[in-house]
């Protein structure tokens, strides 16, 4: 299936002007609430550190096969006969371009969620360009706006996405360069294969890339039964159940399989992939996202527990 989720349910939002204008009305808010869930995060933050080829000490680390010698620590090192590194923290600033995908998809909202999935994934754009930018870093949108280096570099997209909202559901790539990093939050609920070969595309040019998946709730648990209609958001097509709750073993496998078989891909990149239900925090998903441009590991929330976003 090229849709298998946010199909359900989903009223007419008019032709695409009608769906721009909603869409500007609405970013106003969304900056407002991007802004909210910043602060909910930002006590105790210390920016984006990474390691790299600055002045300044960032932390120890376990020397391993590999490692760099001239590096270690000696006196770190004789506290307890273990080889120990130095890391310094990354002092450039480095660009890091933000998309949020606009496809008709992203407008679906379940009676279980609290928001659609295109605002949940434009509160996390403009969330992080507020954080990123309050650490120096480059922000830019592909095809809308270049990188800045700015304090508000959120308030700026949100300002240009109000005139400028591309309607593709990958961004434009000839404006990234080597060695940047892209944020794409999406569903990307379009054919695995599409999806695969798009972020190939983007990785080998040198570019690493997070990838985050926003869903509904009903498109994990597929709550339906009896008699349904399925309505594809991108082409119209529909699909009749006589019996809805026969199809959820197969659908819900197949959700599974197509998700963990884009994170293996990032994976094998050296991309990050973070799933995120928009019955939870925002916040969640904004900490997760800005611990892997950090390059810190951190564990993948729970997706089948609650939690209200």
């Amino acid at each position: 299936m090229a849709q298998i989720g946010g199909t359900v349910d989903l009223t007419s939002s008019g032709d695409a002007l009608s769906r721009a204008r909603q869409r500007a009305a609405l970013l106003p808010d969304l900056l407002v609430e991007a802004q909210r869930v910043v602060s909910t995060v930002i006590a105790g933050w210390h920016g984006r550190r990474r390691r790299g080829t600055g002045e300044n000490f960032w932390q120890f680390r376990p020397f391993v096969d590999g490692g760099e010698v001239s590096r270690i620590d000696w006196r770190r090192s004789a506290r307890d006969d273990s080889l120990y590194l130095r890391d310094q923290e990354w002092e450039a600033a480095q660009t890091i371009w933000l998309w949020a995908d606009p496809s008709p998809s992203m407008l679906y909202k379940s009676s279980t969620a609290q928001v659609s999935k295109e605002s949940r994934a434009l509160v996390l754009v403009l969330a992080l360009a507020d954080l990123l930018s309050r650490s120096g870093e480059r922000v830019g949108y592909p095809g809308v706006m270049q990188p800045i280096s700015a304090r508000n570099a959120a308030e700026r997209i949100a300002a240009a996405l109000l005139t400028n909202r591309p309607g593709d559901g990958f961004p434009p790539d000839d404006r990234l360069k080597r060695f940047s990093e892209v944020v794409l939050v999406s569903d990307f609920l379009d054919p695995v294969e599409e999806v695969v070969a798009k972020i190939d595309r983007i990785g080998r040019r040198g570019i690493r890339g997070h990838l985050v998946q926003i869903v509904d709730p009903a498109e994990e648990s597929f709550p339906y039964a009896g008699r349904t209609e399925f309505r594809d958001p991108e082409t119209g097509a529909k699909l009749t159940a006589g019996r809805a709750e026969t199809l959820r073993a197969d659908y819900l496998h197949l959700f599974a399989a197509r998700r963990a078989h884009i994170a293996e891909h990032c994976r094998r990149l050296g991309w990050s992939f973070v799933p995120h239900g928009t019955d939870r925090l925002a916040s969640e998903a904004l900490v997760a996202v800005h611990s892997r441009l950090s390059g810190v590991p951190q564990a993948i929330p729970n997706m089948a527990q609650g939690g209200r976003g």
